[in-house]
Order: C-alpha cells, then sequence, then structure tokens
C-alpha cells in the first residue's frame, strides 16, 4: 500500500521540483529586473547582524524582500529534491537514483555560488555562472521527469543521423543560452545601478547571439524535414519551433525597444521553456 501511494507520488513529486527549479530562474530575473540584486547586501547573512530584512535598512524593504523571498525558494527546492530523493530510494529506482542526488548536490552548489554573486557586488561572471547552473539542473529534472515511470512504451530505434542531427542541436541551444547571459552581462538589467558589467559592446553580442538563434532555427527546420513521420521526435522538434520562434519574436522587439523590464522577463522564461523543449528532443534521440 506505502509502495502504490509513493510511486503516484513520484510523478506530482518529480513535476513539483521541476517547477521550482524554473521557478528559480524567473525569480532570480525578478531579482536582476527590478534592481534588488543586493536588497541583501551581505552574505549568508541578509544584513550585518540579521538574516532576514530589517526596518528601515539602506536597500530599501521592497528590494530586500525582493532578494530574500528569491533565498527562501532554495530551502523550498532543497526540501523538494530530499523529498523526490526519498521516494526514488524508497522506490528502488536506481535508473535515476544518481540524477535525484544530482538535484539535491546542484541545488547546494547553488548557495555557495549565489554568496559569491552577492560578495562581488553583482559581477557577470558569477550571475552568469549561477543562472547556468539551473539550466543544468532544468535538462537534469527534465530527465528525471521524463523517465518518471517504470516502463516505457515500445518506439522504433532512432536512427544515427538522427542522433547526430540531436547532439549539435543540444550543443547549439546551449551556445544560444551560453552568449545570451552574456548579452544579459552587458546590457543595463545588472540587478543593481553600481554592479561591474562585461566591457563588449551590447549591440555586437546581440547581433552574435541573434546570429546563433537563426543557426539554431535553420538546424530545427532540417531537423524536422528528416525526423520520421508521425513520430516522437518530429513531434517535439514543431514543439520546439513553435516556443522558439515567438521566443525570438520578443527578443527582438525587446532589444529595440531599449529592452523594457517587462518583456526582458518574459523573455527569460521563455529560455527555460526553450530549454526544457530542446532537452526533451535531446532525451528522445538518444
Amino acid at each position: 500500500m506505502m509502495r502504490a501511494r509513493i510511486q503516484r507520488a513520484l510523478s506530482p513529486l518529480l513535476g513539483i521540483l521541476l517547477f521550482l527549479q524554473s521557478g528559480l530562474v524567473v525569480t532570480g530575473g525578478a531579482v536582476r529586473l527590478t534592481g534588488s540584486g543586493l536588497g541583501c547586501p551581505t552574505w549568508p547573512e541578509c544584513t550585518h547582524g540579521s538574516y532576514v530584512p530589517v526596518p528601515h535598512q539602506a536597500q530599501g524593504q521592497l528590494h530586500a524582500w525582493i532578494e530574500f523571498g528569491n533565498r527562501l525558494l532554495t530551502f523550498v527546492l532543497i526540501l523538494s529534491s530530499i523529498a523526490v530523493l526519498v521516494a526514488v530510494i524508497y522506490l528502488r529506482r536506481r535508473d535515476i537514483r544518481a540524477l535525484a542526488i544530482g538535484q539535491l548536490l546542484g541545488i547546494f552548489a547553488q548557495i555557495p555560488m549565489g554568496g559569491i554573486t552577492v560578495l562581488t557586488h553583482l559581477n557577470p561572471i558569477p550571475v552568469a555562472g549561477h543562472f547556468l547552473i539551473s539550466i543544468i539542473l532544468i535538462a537534469a529534472g527534465t530527465s528525471l521527469y521524463e523517465r518518471r515511470q517504470l516502463k516505457f512504451a515500445s518506439v522504433p530505434p532512432v536512427e544515427i543521423h538522427h542522433w547526430l542531427f540531436a547532439r549539435v542541436h543540444i550543443i547549439l541551444a546551449s551556445l544560444v543560452i551560453v552568449v545570451g547571459t552574456i548579452v544579459t552581462g552587458s546590457g543595463p538589467n545588472a540587478g543593481d545601478i553600481s554592479a561591474p558589467r562585461f566591457h563588449i559592446r551590447i549591440q555586437t553580442i546581440a547581433w552574435l547571439h541573434a546570429a546563433l538563434v537563426i543557426a539554431l532555427m535553420v538546424l530545427s527546420i532540417a531537423f524536422y524535414l528528416r525526423a520520421p513521420k508521425n513520430s516522437l521526435l518530429k513531434r517535439r522538434i514543431a514543439i520546439f519551433g513553435a516556443i522558439s520562434m515567438a521566443q525570438g519574436a520578443i527578443g527582438f522587439v525587446q532589444f529595440y525597444q531599449g529592452l523594457p523590464e517587462l518583456l526582458v522577463a518574459i523573455h527569460l522564461l521563455g529560455v527555460t521553456l526553450v530549454w526544457i523543449s530542446a532537452w526533451r528532443i535531446h532525451l528522445a534521440a538518444k
């Protein structure tokens, strides 16, 4: 009875974990876009002598609580990952145990990275690293969720050229995201007015980012045309294409509108959706 209950609970637990991992990216974006990156100016404390925001601190209550709320989400993620790990161990799911352990360890790795980000006054390198760790954890969380069932439907084997397409596709998607962090580190949304920036002309790096996006879209179209008809792989490429087109349109508009905060926030949400979609293509072609 207990085993059956935990088995039924595994899917929602994995879904919640993936949702929270994605949510951490969005809330981190909210911290940056509202200029709240140093709302808690020290670490591990929020302010000297207090782990929580205090009244009348120089950074202001709104900025302090936005930053502190993002820190609190990490603890919720820890609890969620522990629940997943306990369920996986109890069910003796050795096939996903390493992924479940990796989620917990990755979340703990985010804690000192967050501290480095604050203590370096939002230097764009640790800020980018903080984000990219989340991207890795989202990929692992997606793998966990995909492999949640004990039995898998019988699907035709993937041909080697489809596998190669998928590898190039996920590498190019990764490059798009990495260069996107450099765009962010060169732009105005630093998280604090005093935060350092990359000394790169934003127009130059933004155009490089756009060129990689175009290359990814061209590759996706070619991949779609080569994928087997009515296959899981073809459906996932189509989903990726739709999400990416919407994401590209938002990116184009936000750049020429001067990077308004709301559009940047939507674009950041889109990054997580594009990445999950790209990783699901990678999994379907393995």
